[in-house]
């Protein structure tokens, strides 16, 4: 029986496909299904829950950061409060655009199926990605800026100032919009509701095309994988500075017996260094599955199959690629005190607001 569904796409859902057919598929045939497919269905099962949750958290979270860090009350610059706002606001619209626009929609599709009669889905995909690329580019920036911070101190005071970010980051906007507009002439306007790269309908004509396969192609490739590699190397410049400073530092408070042996400077650059891993480890692990796979599913259709990637790896990469948006802002801003009084202060203000409401 396995082997009669291998004729069927597993990116395609069938039409009438819900929780309750999901449930009943895998339940009824779970002994014919290969140990993939198994593990295909069961996330399918597993998006109907997860998707709603990630947006429940994912919106207000974000929103919740872009209030706090605008108020002005986290003890940080304003070249890295303009860096984080425009980060939280570009997940956010990656929220609304890719997770519930897209996915919710495709995963609830009984739902949804209105959507194959309204014809902006190419408009939909050139949103979609210049805020996906807004938001990793924007990454890119901020990482960028605090290496400047902290290893070139004579270009720090022109680059690292708010008048700069503006600038930086207004390019980078239009610049990633004028990057996607390809989507709109590559992609028609129908919705397929199917969870492939392409989640619009796509002629057979520019499928099989060498020139925008070549396009897509370097897509891919400037977002995430030239990120991938700018990141890896500015912080491990980064943290290559504060090591060898570090060093010399010790070595000078070596000589001066008067000195406690706590060096609270030396404590601020160890967490540094833990942040930076940290950032570079979650951009890394929460996009590689969806490049590699994206670049795959393109190289397939051109006839490069000599390598199979099962189509669960697909939905895991789409997963964690949208849960990057609801960790990326906090990995900055949540581990500042400052940040966490303002958070806490905005949490426990609905039920100040109500008790002194009772009291009255």
């Amino acid at each position: 029986m396995d082997q009669n569904l291998g004729t069927i796409d597993w990116n395609v859902p069938a039409m009438n496909r819900s929780f309750a057919w999901e449930i009943d598929f895998l339940s009824e045939n779970y002994y014919w299904l290969s140990s993939q497919r198994r593990i295909y269905y069961r996330l399918l099962i597993i998006q109907y829950f997860y998707y709603p949750i990630l947006a429940i958290v994912g919106v207000p979270v974000n929103i919740v950061t872009i209030a706090i860090l605008s108020w002005g009350k986290c003890a940080l610059s304003k070249c890295v409060t303009c860096y984080l706002v425009a980060m939280a606001v570009a997940d956010l619209l990656v929220v609304i655009l890719d997770l519930i626009f897209r996915h919710i929609t495709i995963v609830y599709q009984e739902h949804f199926n209105f959507l194959r009669y309204v014809p902006v889905c190419n408009i939909h995909a050139v949103l979609l990605y210049a805020a996906t690329d807004c938001s990793v580019w924007f990454t890119v920036t901020f990482t960028f800026d605090r290496f400047v911070a902290i290893c070139c101190q004579k270009l720090k005071s022109k680059y690292c100032t708010e008048k700069m970010a503006i600038v930086i980051l207004g390019a980078v906007t239009i610049l990633s919009c004028l990057k996607n507009i390809f989507w709109y002439f590559m992609l028609t306007g129908w919705y397929q509701l199917a969870n492939n790269p392409w989640f619009c309908d796509i002629t057979w004509i520019v499928r099989e095309s060498p020139v925008w396969s070549t396009i897509e192609f370097l897509h891919h490739i400037v977002t995430p994988g030239i990120p991938f590699i700018l990141i890896l190397l500015l912080n491990a410049l980064t943290v290559r500075h504060i090591l060898v400073s570090s060093r010399a530092r010790r070595r000078l408070r070596a000589h001066s017996s008067a000195e406690s042996l706590r060096d609270p400077e030396m404590e601020s650059r160890r967490k540094s260094i833990v942040l930076l891993f940290v950032i570079s480890g979650n951009f890394i692990f929460l996009w590689a599955i969806l490049m590699v796979y994206s670049i795959w599913w393109r190289m397939h259709w051109l006839g490069f199959d000599s390598v199979w990637l099962p189509g669960f790896l697909q939905e895991i990469g789409f997963m964690l690629q949208l849960l990057s948006c609801c960790t990326n802002t906090c990995i900055y801003v949540v581990t500042q005190t400052k940040f966490r009084e303002q958070l806490k202060h905005v949490l426990k203000y609905p039920f100040m607001q109500i008790g002194e409401f009772i009291k009255q």
